[in-house]
């Protein structure tokens, strides 16, 4: 699937997530909502100018950041979006954002798959970072 497709495959299930103005929200998702505002605020503070972008291919004069959060996921942001996810499915609890977030879920894990070859052929420390880090979560996946 193109990069493209992926990136607005992840828009539209984002959007799908969110609910309505003025719907009932559980409390669930307000902690979720925290970490996913904590640790998407800590990515953007600490990446490099220039290296951010919603495409997987890595811009033109990216570097490799392998501290602060990326110390501990090679994709700090995509689980910055995945809990953003997660606090819209607890705070709204309906069948739909389910099926949203697995469609979110799916649309990061092919945009990693393409992000993470392309970084290897890129920079060539990328495959000793990758043995030393999680992909998502830290210490486990």
């Amino acid at each position: 699937m193109p990069s493209t497709a992926l990136v607005a495959l992840q828009l539209a299930a984002i959007a799908a997530l969110i609910p309505p103005w003025g719907h009932a929200w559980h409390a669930l998702g307000w902690p979720l909502l925290a970490a996913a505002a904590g640790v998407g605020v800590w990515t953007l503070r600490h990446n490099r100018l220039g290296n951010f972008g919603v495409m997987p291919e890595p811009r033109q004069h990216a570097q490799l950041v392998t501290t602060g959060p990326y110390a501990y996921v090679r994709h700090p942001m995509y689980l910055a979006v995945l809990l953003f996810g997660a606090a819209m499915l607890a705070g709204w609890q309906g069948w739909p954002h389910a099926v949203a977030f697995a469609v979110l879920c799916s649309a990061l894990h092919f945009k990693a798959d393409r992000e993470e070859a392309l970084m290897a052929a890129r920079f060539p420390d990328y495959a000793a970072y990758r043995a030393r880090t999680r992909r998502l979560l830290p210490f486990v996946l």
